[in-house]
């Protein structure tokens, strides 16, 4: 029985230890680190793992064990700390990176929820589902409705899609695509969306879900973003490489 349900959940039935580092500490007291790590964690709690089964346990410190993904705030991606640092801790493990100054109006709950939520369900950015035979969407569950949110206590999270979304067969009416119920069937977005797309096996492109959206995303520095791991003609895609120590 336990081996069932350890199978079910697809990983161990033990929580995944997530460091969450502030290395933006002009930005985010160490109060407000607290209280949003709190916020996330009851977040997830509550309307994520109901949805996706993986159990995740948030904690602060500066001294992250070996075993433990991470979650790092940045003031931007010329921050010292974030040289070097890539998809990959130096000891092999999964990290997700916000650059908190580039956030603009966008709050900070939001860009941190969504780093989350896509680098439990994809640590490596490397999974991909198949709509047909030519073409491939990108595993990223907050991508398609990024400009979306929903409260938690008095934080603003992504929104996110549902497995649904990547099913690319006819549905029976009522079935929700996303945790809003805003989407009305699969790989599709938001005006303020994007999807990532292999075509043909090899080349990468991204489809927004407005003209503004995309002037909007071209004009981000998008150097450490899992979006530019996906891509091997990337401007910035460092390759698969581990931070150093």
């Amino acid at each position: 029985m336990k081996k069932a349900r350890r199978a079910l959940l697809g990983r161990s039935l033990k929580p995944v230890r997530i460091a969450c580092i502030n290395y933006a500490e002009e930005s985010i007291s160490g109060r407000k680190m607290a209280e949003l790590t709190a916020a996330l964690q009851k977040c997830y709690d509550k309307h994520f793992l109901p949805v996706w089964g993986y159990p995740v346990d948030l904690y602060v410190t500066r001294k992250p064990r070996p075993t433990d993904w991470q979650l790092v705030y940045f003031d931007d991606a010329s921050h010292k700390n974030m040289l070097g640092r890539h998809e990959l801790t130096h000891r092999g493990q999964p990290i997700s990176k916000i650059f908190v100054k580039a956030l603009g109006d966008e709050p900070l709950s939001v860009a941190a929820s969504h780093e989350l939520f896509e680098m439990v369900l994809d640590p490596m950015a490397n999974l991909w589902a198949d709509k047909n035979p030519n073409t491939q969407y990108a595993y990223e569950v907050c991508d398609a409705v990024e400009e979306d949110s929903f409260r938690v206590g008095r934080f603003e999270m992504s929104n996110f899609v549902y497995p649904s979304w990547f099913e690319p067969f006819k549905h029976p009416r009522g079935t929700r695509f996303d945790h809003k119920g805003t989407l009305k069937e699969p790989f599709s977005m938001t005006e303020g969306g994007y999807v990532i797309k292999k075509v043909n096996g090899r080349k990468v492109i991204k489809a927004f879900g407005s003209p503004a959206k995309r002037r909007r995303f071209n004009s981000e520095d998008r150097r450490g973003h899992r979006s530019e791991f996906r891509d091997p003609q990337g401007k910035h895609h460092p390759g698969r490489l581990a931070a150093k120590k």
